[in-house]
């Protein structure tokens, strides 16, 4: 890269960095650290959900779709706007008015609501687990960015450059940090790929004309994929906007209900068309670049042996002119670091506050300002070492997905819209519903109808959530009451 481009990106990450360091000053209790104080605008906070949904996971994902099936690969992020518009109107008015009640700081306290401590205990650890994950898959997207752009970098290095900056000023920042920042970041994205990465690379690959000689029928089809994937995307994406921590926090630091909803309706458009289709596009590109041979100089002579997330990265490395690359660059880093950073929160804020909190009464403001942020940090550090050991961003963010989902997703329902909260039932749906989606992912055998584990493991949640309240006379008491 050249050393123009190489200030930019420096001056780039330095200003993440100092925003980090601004509110490390002005934070001054836990409601600034993890629910922002509470009095978040609509806009930062729906550009913050799309930043933190989309980001850099499904930048980068969504360019290995465009890859290998072309725009018809814009269908996971139609799973974005309903999901956004859905919990917008079911899940909102009532998260919102609990939030207001009970002061809540994250998302395992619902369970404890309404199911009691035990049970918010178990969820704690599932969405504390499922965003680690979920941090990582981002920490790795922004080194398979850097290592295919920066010459003589490798992935490995790379990732501990990538992972040290996201870590670093999140621990110092906490929520009011990450939301500002990804306000920044989205907008940097936008930009960038609106009036730099499509219009340049468009051109770059000969225009229309060009594409349809170079790929099939099929990249150019909206059609060119089977229900089967269709199905799973909608079974593991829909359900996150209900038991997503990150989300939950971004409800919280709202100051009411009619702000929250503003922020998720934005959020959904932003999702789809917007960003589904830039993303994709831009990963059709680099298939029509490397079949035109314009990748043989880096050593990819076909995309037989490409990784396909390494397609987008490659074509900017290509076609990109000093200068822009370094822009660009930043707005693709934007992404990745607007979903790491949220996703460490969420992480920290269930560990400090639904397990740490769980077995030791935590008082004074200060002391627990301060654990967060060391909590912060060792989770940071144990996600980029998990990033190491994996290869795939988009099968590991689905994979940390489906784990959540299928053992949260069904007691969360119950715990809105049911009459009964027994917590057995909460147990076993969590449990069974989570270890079964896990274990099939683990065992990697071929499913009926090629249907995601994920889907075995709600369906098993539900029939024993449902069985056990119907089986169960005598309803047992939650921990709190309206």
């Amino acid at each position: 890269m050249h050393w123009i481009d190489g200030s930019i990106f420096f001056i780039y990450m330095a200003l993440m960095l100092s925003v980090g360091y601004i509110f490390l000053r002005k934070n001054k209790n836990p409601d600034d650290y993890f629910v922002g104080g509470r009095r978040m605008g609509s806009l930062h906070v729906g550009l913050s959900v799309v930043a933190t949904d989309v980001g850099g996971g499904f930048s980068i994902g969504l360019g290995g779709l465009g890859f290998v099936m072309g725009i018809a690969g814009s269908w996971m992020l139609f799973t974005g706007l309903i999901g956004a518009w859905l919990t917008a109107v079911v899940l909102i008015p009532k998260v919102s008015k609990l939030s207001q009640k009970y002061h809540f700081y994250t998302f395992p306290q619902i369970f404890e609501h309404y199911y009691g401590r035990n049970v918010a205990l178990i969820a704690g650890i599932i969405s504390a687990i499922g965003y680690m994950g979920f941090t990582s898959s981002q920490i790795l997207a922004g080194a398979k960015l850097a290592s295919a752009t920066f010459v003589g970098l490798n992935l490995e290095t790379a990732l501990l450059l990538m992972g040290i900056i996201a870590v670093v000023y999140t621990v110092m920042g906490g929520l009011k940090a990450v939301i500002f920042t990804d306000t920044i970041q989205w907008i940097i994205l936008m930009g960038g790929l609106i009036f730099i990465g499509i219009p340049i690379a468009y051109s770059a690959v000969g225009g229309m004309d060009a594409i349809r000689e170079t790929v099939s029928a099929g990249h150019l089809s909206l059609f060119n994929l089977s229900w089967q994937t269709f199905l799973n995307w909608l079974v593991t994406i829909i359900p996150i906007w209900f038991v997503g921590m990150t989300l939950y926090q971004r409800i919280y630091s709202t100051p009411d209900e009619k702000t929250a909803k503003r922020a998720w309706y934005t959020a959904g458009l932003f999702e789809y068309p917007v960003m589904a289709f830039m993303g994709v596009l831009l990963g059709l590109f680099s298939r029509v670049a490397v079949d035109q041979g314009m990748f043989a100089e880096l050593g990819y002579a076909s995309a037989e042996g490409l990784d396909s997330e390494m397609g987008l990265p490659l074509l900017l490395r290509t076609v990109l002119p000093v200068g822009l690359m370094g822009l660009m660059m930043s707005a693709y880093f934007s992404a990745i670091m607007s979903t790491a950073d949220s996703c460490l929160m969420a992480s920290s804020g269930n560990i400090v506050t639904d397990i740490i909190g769980r077995f030791k009464k935590l008082t004074g403001q200060k002391r627990i300002l301060r654990l967060s942020q060391i909590v912060t940090l060792v989770i940071g550090a144990t996600a980029l070492w998990l990033a190491l050991s994996m290869e795939n961003v988009l099968d590991l963010m689905l994979k940390s997905y489906a784990f959540m989902v299928s053992g949260l997703f069904i007691p969360v329902l119950g715990a809105f819209y049911g009459k009964r909260h027994n917590p057995w039932a909460a147990y076993a749906a969590m449990i069974f519903g989570g270890g079964t989606t896990l274990t099939l992912m683990i065992l990697n055998q071929p499913l009926p109808f090629e249907l995601d584990p994920n889907i075995f493991g709600i369906s098993l949640s539900a029939v024993l959530f449902y069985g056990i309240n119907l089986l169960w006379k005598k309803q047992p008491g939650s921990a709190l009451k309206e």
